[in-house]
């Protein structure tokens, strides 16, 4: 039977979405028991006491650049906006100089051209960018290369903006580079934070270690789809983008040992969801190791073969992201839960606060 899009939306009052991140480990969580739908009210503090010992909590490790630079237009002065979204191989015709080549989302669209130059500079030096193709849904392909030999890559980190989600409405800060990256965070290439992993601290690793709960880590790098609104009425009609992912043999023998011996596989946020249960299917039952690119929309219906329980923040109506929590708790327990968290005046969306379901 066909899902409407529709059928995954909700209200929440626009004070409800968190502007600011609290400090780690002190925000709330609501833990959803999936077999009966009861709900408790917790702190992550609390995130020990949920856990069994010998589950296996499976983190993401990816590391947010500074995706979003803002320069101007040569010669015209005009400001400009570029949001970096994918880094693509050069084309067998480009030249030998130091490069790098990007798929990007740039404003003002309508004037960016192939053929524009941009200029993006600071203390750390100056970087150029030039249009090369005009895509859909806004998109392009730029070249950006340094300016007096700097590397490419240093100088976005240098001059690069925290690619804040849309729906904060602030601003980056300096304080937001280190808040926007999880205590994992060691792989560069995401252009979001993977948001459960933002509630962790060592010390609450510490206790979870204590008790008899490991973790491993996975990389899965977040792009803009993660922001990807769903266009399409039917929720089987939407595709999703691709994400690289990679697991290495300590994570894949640490989720298979697990597994084997009957114990919860606890994922921390849909993306290391999407990754495992991608790579369960490719993998014919198994997590094994290697690189991929998940392509796998999670939905009701959806049969999980990894994940027993999920960490996540609260996600946005009608996102692909509410779908997959649905697929693993229930769409209506997952909105009843997130209608509670409402009314009990939980924050949501990436800065906000936490669900465990288990």
């Amino acid at each position: 039977m066909s899902m409407r899009v529709t059928d995954f939306d909700f209200e929440l009052p626009a004070e409800l979405v968190a502007q600011e991140a609290r400090p780690r480990g002190d925000s709330r969580l609501l833990v959803l028991n999936r077999a009966s739908g009861a709900i408790e009210h917790s702190s992550v503090a609390d995130l020990p006491a949920f856990l069994q010992p010998g589950d296996l909590l499976v983190v993401n490790n990816t590391r947010v650049f500074a995706a979003r630079l803002l320069g101007h237009r040569v010669p015209s002065g005009g400001a400009v906006e570029c949001l970096l979204v994918r880094q693509i191989p050069p084309e067998p015709s480009a030249s030998s100089e130091p490069a790098e080549y990007w798929e990007a989302l740039m404003h003002p669209g309508q004037k960016l051209k192939p053929g524009a130059l941009v200029r993006f500079e600071g203390d750390g030096g100056v970087l150029m960018a030039e249009v090369l193709a005009r895509h859909f849904q806004g998109r392009r392909t730029v070249k950006l290369w340094a300016q007096r030999g700097s590397d490419v890559s240093t100088l976005i980190d240098a001059l690069g903006h925290v690619p804040l989600p849309p729906y904060i409405k602030r601003a980056d800060t300096p304080a937001d580079r280190d808040r926007y990256q999880t205590v994992f965070a060691r792989v560069r290439g995401s252009i979001a934070a993977p948001t459960a992993g933002l509630h962790f601290t060592p010390a609450i690793l510490d206790v979870l270690a204590a008790r008899g709960i490991e973790h491993a880590q996975i990389t899965l790098h977040v792009g803009y789809g993660t922001f990807k609104p769903v266009k399409v009425d039917r929720v089987e009609d939407h595709v999703v983008d691709q994400e690289h992912y990679a697991i290495d043999d300590d994570a894949a023998a640490r989720i298979e040992r697990a597994r084997s011996e009957g114990r919860r596989v606890i994922a921390v946020g849909t993306t290391t969801t999407r990754a495992l249960e991608d790579a369960a299917i490719k993998g014919g039952g198994r997590v094994g190791v290697g690189d991929a690119a998940a392509d796998l929309f999670i939905y009701p219906g959806f049969s999980f073969q990894v994940v027993s329980g999920l960490m996540t923040n609260f996600h946005l109506p009608r996102s692909s992201l509410l779908m997959l929590v649905s697929a693993f708790a229930g769409r209506e327990r997952v909105l009843h839960a997130y209608a509670e968290a409402v009314a009990e005046r939980y924050r949501f969306y990436s800065y906000g606060d936490a669900m465990l379901i288990v």
